[in-house]
C-alpha cells in the first residue's frame, strides 16, 4: 500500500447507544470497520510531553479511538501531513497501511484504543522515517 495518502484517512462515527445509566459503543469486525479485527490494544498512562507511534505499517489496517481523554494523531504520507484530534469515544480514525503516524498531546488520563487487522508482526513495521520515505518512493 505504498500509494496511500493522508486523504485516505477517514474519521469514523461509531454507533453510540445512549441510556440514562451511561453510553455504550460497540465495534464489530467488517461492520463499523472495513476489516476483520485480529488484535486490540490500548495505550494509557502516557506521560505528558511523550509521543507514541513514530512508525508506519506496510499491510496493517487500524482504527484508533480516544476511549477516554484526548490526543492528536499526526499522519504523514511522505508529501503531506495531517493532524486529527481525537476526543470523543464514539469517533475514531481509520488508518490504511503505508502512512507514518505519531500520537502526541495526550491529556491526563487518556486511553488510546487501537483495533488492528493483524496480530503483531515486527516485519510489518517501518520504524525509521528515512526508510519510510524510501519505501514510499520505491
Amino acid at each position: 500500500m505504498k500509494n496511500t495518502s493522508v486523504t485516505d484517512v477517514q474519521v469514523v462515527s461509531l454507533p453510540k447507544i445512549h441510556a440514562e445509566s451511561g453510553n455504550i459503543t460497540a465495534i464489530n469486525s467488517s461492520c463499523e470497520v472495513n476489516f476483520i479485527i485480529k488484535r486490540c490494544y490500548y495505550l494509557y498512562d502516557v506521560p505528558g510531553g511523550t509521543a507514541r507511534g513514530g512508525h508506519a505499517h506496510k499491510e496493517l489496517h487500524q482504527l484508533i479511538v480516544a476511549a477516554s481523554g484526548s490526543f492528536d494523531v499526526v499522519i504523514d504520507d511522505s508529501e503531506n501531513r495531517k493532524t486529527i484530534r481525537l476526543n470523543q469515544p464514539h469517533k475514531g480514525i481509520y488508518l490504511p497501511p503505508g502512512l507514518w503516524r505519531e500520537l502526541d498531546n495526550f491529556s491526563a488520563g487518556s486511553i488510546c484504543l487501537v483495533l488492528a487487522s493483524a496480530k503483531y508482526d515486527e516485519k510489518d513495521y517501518i520504524r525509521d522515517y528515512p526508510k519510510f520515505i524510501a519505501y514510499k518512493q520505491a
